[in-house]
Formats: C-alpha cells, structure tokens, sequence
C-alpha cells in the first residue's frame, strides 16, 4: 500500500498559483525593462556615454528582479525514498526523513511547515495556501510520506 492515495507519491511537489503569477511576471518584468532601456529617447544634450550607462542599469535592473521572480516561479519540494529537499526561495534544505517530526498546514500560514527533530522549522513554500484545496490535498500527502517513512520497519515495504 503506498503512504497516500495518490498513484505517484513521490511526486514532486510545486505550487500552482503563485509558480505562475512568478513566473509571467519574471518575464513581463525582462521584456518591459529591456524594451525601456533600448528603445527610450535619449535627451537632448546627454551625453551619449553617460545614456549608455543609465541603459545598461535600467536592463540590468530588470533582469535582476526577473531573476528573483523566476526563483520564485521554481521553488518546489521534491521527496525521494531517502528524504526530502525543499527548495525555498532563498535557501536550499535537503532533509532525511527521520529529521522531520511532523507537516503543519494550519491557521494563517502561507505555507506548509515541516517541524523538524533539533527543533527547527522549515517552511515548505511549494504548498501554498494560495493553491486553496490543491494545497491541502498536497500538505496531507506531505504529511502521508513522512508518516509511512517514520514506521518501525524503517519506511521500507514488506
């Protein structure tokens, strides 16, 4: 019997709403910024260096907020036989199942929370509450995994 009612439970986990609200954004955000600093007048009596350089900022500017969107739009959590690795925005966690204690979707929390064994907390940004049922359906598989790998027999099948 798998730890879950869905066919694949190891699946990977990733958010819906938000991935594609990033996304559209990091891309907006690098056309917008790139089309502004090539195709923008350049005043008259500028200096034509001193315009070069304020074009370059203004596409730099928009790729790095493109950049940061497009991290946004790639956070996930993928769970393996072994453990589990979730990656946020910032920071990257790679998890062995017997570290995590429980999988905490409650309340106002934007994301799933995975309590871990030293006490700590790791957000799971990949399950949302943003994705409304979707992500409840999937913190309850989160939660099903890491139960099914907390057995005595040590998480494998009989």
């Amino acid at each position: 019997m798998t730890p879950t009612t869905s066919r694949r439970p190891y699946d990977t986990f990733r958010p819906v709403t938000g991935a594609w609200v990033a996304g559209a954004m990091a891309v907006a955000s690098a056309v917008v910024f790139v089309l502004v600093a090539a195709f923008s007048p350049m005043p008259l009596g500028t200096d034509p260096t001193m315009s070069l350089v304020s074009r370059v900022a203004i596409a730099l500017i928009g790729l790095v907020g493109a950049a940061f969107l497009w991290r946004y739009a790639v956070i996930r959590a993928e769970p393996s036989t072994e453990g589990l690795r979730v990656v946020n925005l910032v920071r990257t966690h790679d998890l062995a199942w017997e570290q995590i204690v429980r999988v905490g979707f409650s309340g106002g929390d934007p994301w799933a929370v995975l309590e871990l064994t030293d006490t700590e907390e790791v957000a799971v940004m990949a399950i949302q509450r943003a994705d409304g049922e979707r992500a409840r359906r999937e913190a309850a598989r989160l939660a099903a995994l890491v139960q099914h790998h907390h057995r005595p027999s040590g998480g494998q099948d009989d």
